[in-house]
């Protein structure tokens, strides 16, 4: 079932873009041969959701989040405004002030959901369990908007980053105290 949505998925974006324009522009990542079977399965979901980033409506980061259990996708959204309002690429960032845990100011919009919780909300809209499933996203699930949280909340067991968020650490302890799986793929940190 996973790979016919993944031949979907890729052949809707691809209608708009060359695979030689989705590698380009980071979409997917071309591990030498682009075939399924040749790569790990952390690569192939990941690359999933690099086709699920061209999406966004926010320009300031444009976050994925795929959700698989047992190889299936059964879950998959970006970071948008929920539905029948305003998004971004339309009406504009709708930022805020918020101090983090180091007393910094930070500007974050606040517009869009994570593309984590609109993942989480597609799926509870049609009854999806999400215990024991993986979570892949762009960066470590934030505690500003309690991403992490609900990742907790709904029993999923592990979560493979593409890359550590500005403030991965509170997020890190709250998976490790619920005994989640963290892995990242690439060293790096993302700011914005």
């Amino acid at each position: 079932m996973h790979y016919n949505m993944v031949n979907y998925t890729l052949y809707y974006f691809t209608q708009h873009m060359t695979l030689d324009e989705m590698i380009e522009n980071w979409s997917i990542r071309d591990h030498g041969h682009l075939k399924p079977n040749n790569i790990s399965w952390d690569d192939y979901f990941m690359d999933v959701a690099r086709v699920v980033w061209e999406k966004c409506t926010c320009d300031r980061w444009k976050c994925w989040c795929v959700i698989v259990r047992d190889y299936d996708i059964i879950s998959s959204w970006f970071a948008n405004a929920p539905e029948w309002s305003d998004t971004c690429d339309k009406a504009g960032h709708q930022m805020i002030s918020m101090t983090n845990d180091k007393w910094e100011i930070e500007e974050h919009c606040m517009r869009n959901n994570c593309a984590e919780q609109n993942a989480i909300a597609s799926a509870a809209r049609i009854w999806i369990p999400l215990e024991w499933a993986t979570m892949y996203v762009t960066m470590t699930p934030c505690t500003i908007r309690h991403c992490a949280h609900m990742i907790v909340a709904c029993g999923i067991k592990r979560v493979v980053c593409d890359k550590r968020y500005q403030h991965w650490q509170e997020s890190e302890e709250i998976f490790k105290r619920a005994w989640i799986e963290l892995v990242y793929l690439n060293d790096g940190v993302v700011e914005y």
